[in-house]
């Protein structure tokens, strides 16, 4: 069965792009079948694979307006191994355009059903708000993967989302769940951090994720070769992690 996932923050700067594409590279390295829906107008998602965001057409925007399908807009990402559903500045003018629009929080779960069975795993990165193209991610994802850095302001941001997460899930998506929260840009020298890090564990419990990604350079440098940081250099520390969180996330959904 193929699994949704959005990963999501309304937080800025938190790793959102730099998860989705070194977890899509990990899976797909492990054997997985990955598609990335960049759903950020930035575009940084569709950049990180390789993929030329400028030279898109069509892209998500022409699959949220149904003028193609998802197979003709898909593109693949020979360095990662994964196929991307990419993203530009049009994205932006989705967001008015949708407002008028019939299913307007439907367009990308109806979009996806006709290509769900080619993948094991679809990843979804959101935009750092709750908009209209966030919302239909949340509206199609059987969960939600949120990356934070364990300081004081992303536990503040982190009770609006898990109560997003439950409004779509009462409202419009029953099959919406938090899946667990991923610590990114760790590092345990600084004991704000493990403080930080300890009260999330006794919070939420198993929704924190094992697998832990600290602070690396080198997952900070390879969005500038267009290639994710498990591709740009498989041995740094940071691409190692995400790996072991790929075959974390795997075990975790074999087990549901």
């Amino acid at each position: 069965m193929t699994r949704i996932f959005c990963i999501a923050n309304q937080k800025g700067g938190v790793g959102k792009t730099t998860t989705t594409v070194n977890l899509a590279a990990g899976l797909s390295r492990i054997g997985q079948r990955v598609l990335v829906v960049d759903l950020d107008p930035q575009g940084n998602a569709t950049m990180g694979s390789g993929i030329d965001k400028r030279a898109l057409d069509p892209s998500v925007y022409d699959v949220l307006l149904e003028s193609v399908g998802v197979a003709e807009a898909r593109l693949r990402s020979e360095k990662g191994g994964y196929d991307v559903l990419g993203a530009n500045r049009e994205l932006a003018g989705a967001e008015v355009e949708l407002v008028s629009l019939e299913r307007r929080n439907e367009r990308l779960r109806t979009a996806l059903l006709p290509v769900q069975a080619d993948y094991d795993f679809v990843l979804i990165d959101c935009p750092p708000s709750l908009s209209l193209l966030t919302l239909n991610g949340l509206c199609c994802a059987h969960g939600v993967i949120v990356p934070m850095q364990c300081e004081y302001f992303a536990l503040e941001g982190l009770s609006d989302l898990v109560n997003t997460i439950k409004q779509v899930h009462a409202n419009l998506n029953r099959d919406l769940q938090l899946i667990g929260l991923l610590r990114v840009m760790y590092d345990p020298r600084i004991t704000l951090q493990t403080q930080v890090s300890e009260q999330l564990k006794s919070h939420f419990g198993d929704k924190v994720f094992n697998s832990v990604i600290p602070r690396n350079v080198r997952l900070a440098e390879a969005p500038s070769y267009g290639q994710p940081g498990v591709v740009f250099d498989p041995s740094a520390k940071g691409a190692v992690s995400y790996v072991e969180f790929a075959h974390e996330l795997v075990r975790r959904v074999a087990s549901w």
